[in-house]
């Protein structure tokens, strides 16, 4: 389905209705902010970074026809540096994660989005969702925790 594509796409780097889209809000954090505890018991902004990475890497899987399971790397990755490198190397993969789940839902045919996943998370539900309304989640938590980086990007 095209409109749920387009509205990934919004999200990751387009006319976000909501303000900044995704990787505005990331280029707009400096590295030296990135890593830092603003609030106890949160999480920082590379953290919630590598998070939205994790989890559009686990939905383009998803797509591809696998199981649905937790993200490769973990729900909750922590950063493996804490330099500017590092932080540019998360914006980069936060780019290519974002590209490749564009790409995929570019190959699906428009009735592939009424398809329901394969859920190894929670085997009792009778009816998975549909590819359809896992974009859709996505894109509300792009905007969802894009939200939280720019309001910890205003504690530097």
């Amino acid at each position: 389905m095209l409109n749920v594509t387009n509205e990934i796409q919004k999200a990751f780097n387009g006319d976000a209705w909501h303000g900044n889209h995704a990787m505005q809000t990331l280029n707009n954090v400096k590295a030296e902010i990135a890593f830092e505890y603003f609030i106890p018991n949160a999480h920082s902004i590379a953290e919630i970074a590598l998070h939205l990475i994790s989890w559009t890497e686990e939905v383009t899987s998803r797509l591809m026809g696998n199981v649905a399971s937790e993200p490769a790397l973990g729900d909750w990755p922590i950063p493996e540096s804490k330099t500017a490198q590092a932080w540019e190397k998360i914006i980069f993969d936060f780019k290519v994660a974002n590209e490749e789940l564009i790409r995929c839902c570019g190959e699906l045919k428009n009735n592939q989005f009424d398809n329901e996943l394969i859920d190894k998370l929670n085997p009792a539900l009778e009816a998975g969702i549909s590819n359809e309304e896992l974009l859709n989640g996505l894109v509300q938590h792009h905007a969802y925790h894009c939200g939280q980086i720019a309001l910890l990007s205003k504690f530097e």
